[in-house]
Order: structure tokens, then sequence, then C-alpha cells
């Protein structure tokens, strides 16, 4: 008895660091509270659960957990349940090519052959570019920052492909290190509005962004060592406000999780037609590497 688990590393080529996630395998009768709980005794980030898909097209339906609550959506879950599926075998034909349910829609995966393995892309849902935030001032008090770490011509705005975040440009990658996640403080900076997830970054090179993500509201997650849900819209954020050159084809790496010793590189693509603003394609991928290979017992109880 028991369920297939495997523990991966994310957005990296080195275990022990990049975002850990845990692949619960064969999850059809696993009831959704029991998921909840599995998720807070792994205490990742996220963990996700795979079944048989109920879309035609699909090669699995994943669910995908934090310790606290259910995600409709994630990039890193995504890029490494991907690469388990397929490096154990679990993708009919062998494709390199597919997709996954997931409860936001369909999400097309690919991966690509490496002398070190494979690398796994997502191609993100559609983008959209939210409100932009006035108070700058109070949100970077909510980041233990002053104000004049900020970009001063880059708005705070919210932008998602999913999932909403508010993207912070800082002046370099010594501000950014400097930022302090301290959710009580980043609840203050919303104003008595939910917070939101903070994604906060600077330039560190030609098409290079050196990157944190705070969770206020994150279940016993502070910070992120790597979040490819809002890599992709960073990316389109970055060529829109002028931190990375736009042109038809973009790629872009962002370093994300070293402040916290958890060293992620993430990849992102990006396409542009007649829109400069909007990509017509955003895709995010990494590495992924094994680590825990084993049998989760107890979620049938």
């Amino acid at each position: 008895m028991g369920h297939p688990i495997h523990i991966v590393d994310v957005f990296t080529d080195r275990a022990l660091t990049g975002n850990q996630l845990a692949v619960v395998l064969d999850a059809g009768d696993i009831a959704p509270d029991v998921m909840q709980k599995v998720a807070r005794e792994m205490n990742f980030s996220e963990t996700t659960f795979v079944m048989a898909p109920t879309q035609a097209g699909c090669a699995a339906k994943v669910r995908i957990f934090t310790p606290g609550t259910e995600l409709p959506f994630a990039g890193h879950p995504t890029v490494g349940t991907a690469w388990v599926l397929a490096t154990q075998g679990l993708v009919p034909s062998g494709a390199l090519e597919f997709t996954l349910e997931e409860a936001v829609g369909p999400v097309a995966v690919r991966g690509e052959r490496g002398p070190n393995g494979f690398t796994f892309w997502m191609t993100h849902p559609p983008l959209t570019f939210g409100e932009v935030i006035t108070d700058r001032r109070r949100i970077a008090a909510g980041l233990g920052l002053d104000e004049s770490y900020l970009m001063a011509d880059v708005p705070l705005r919210v932008a998602s492909t999913g999932l909403d975040f508010l993207y912070v440009a800082l002046r370099d990658k010594r501000a950014v290190d400097a930022a302090v996640s301290d959710k009580n403080r980043i609840r203050e900076a919303f104003a008595g509005r939910a917070p939101l997830p903070v994604f906060l970054f600077a330039s560190d090179g030609p098409n290079r962004l050196y990157s944190r993500m705070f969770a206020p509201d994150a279940n016993g997650i502070d910070e992120d060592p790597a979040t490819g849900s809002a890599s992709g819209p960073l990316g389109a954020f970055a060529v829109k406000y002028g931190l990375v050159a736009h042109s038809r084809s973009v790629s872009i790496t962002s370093e994300q999780g070293t402040k916290m010793g958890r060293q992620s590189i993430i990849h992102i693509k990006l396409e542009y037609g007649a829109d400069t603003d909007v990509p017509t394609k955003i895709e995010v991928g990494g590495s992924v590497m094994p680590v825990v290979t084993g049998t989760l017992v107890g979620a049938d109880k």
C-alpha cells in the first residue's frame, strides 16, 4: 500500500539548492483534505498530486497545494512534476511535449535533452497587467527599505498569468538583498486590503535579473526560493519598463533564492508580435535534480 513520492529540487542543476517539491503519483484516491495534510507534513512551498486526466489531450491532472491552501497554478510545481512524469516513463509514447491539466486550465510543457539531463519548460497562460500602487513609501517600508531603494521611474504594479504578484523594481542587487520578509509589516503596507505576494528584483547585467519573492499570506512560507508563476510576468514587466531591451524574441535569466541559501536559476523566453507590451508567448524553464524517491504511506487513512 502507499503512493510513490519523489522529492526534487527545481530550477537548479545542483541537488540541495533550488526550490524543493514533493510529487505524489497515483493520487486519484487521495481525498483533498488529506492532500492538504500531506502538503503540511512535507512543508515545502508546494506539493503536487498527480492523477488521471479528466480533459482530453492532457497527459495527467495535477493538483497543487502549499502547506496552507490549494493553488490553481504554480511554476516550479509544473516544471518539477513534468520532469518526474517524463523521467519515470509516465508520459504516453515517451513524448517530451505534453499538456498538464491544472485548476487554471491546460498548461503546455516541453522537455529538452541536454548533457546534464532534461530541461523542462512550461507555457504560461495569458498575461495581464493590473493596478499600479501609488503609495511607494508605504510598500518600501513594508519591505524594510527606504523609498530611495526603489527604481524611481518604474511603477509598483500588479501582473499575473494566473496568480497576482506585485512587482517592485529596486535600484541594484544590494537593495534586493537588504529587503526583509516580515509578514506583519508587509500586511500593514497594504493598508487594510488583502496583501499580495511581493516580487522584488533588480537588473544584474544584460538580460539578467536578481530576484526575491515574499509571500505574506502563504502558510509557513515567508520567502520562496524560486517562483516560476511569477517569473513569466517578471520578464514581461522588465521588458515593458525598459530593464531588459525589447525584441521579437527575448531570453532572460532570473537568479532567485540566493539570499536564503537556495540559489535558483530560472530561464524566461518571451515572444512578441505587434503589441510590444504583452508577449504572445511566455515560457519559463529550468533544470531539475532528484533528491529522494520513496513511498508515501498513510495518505489513504
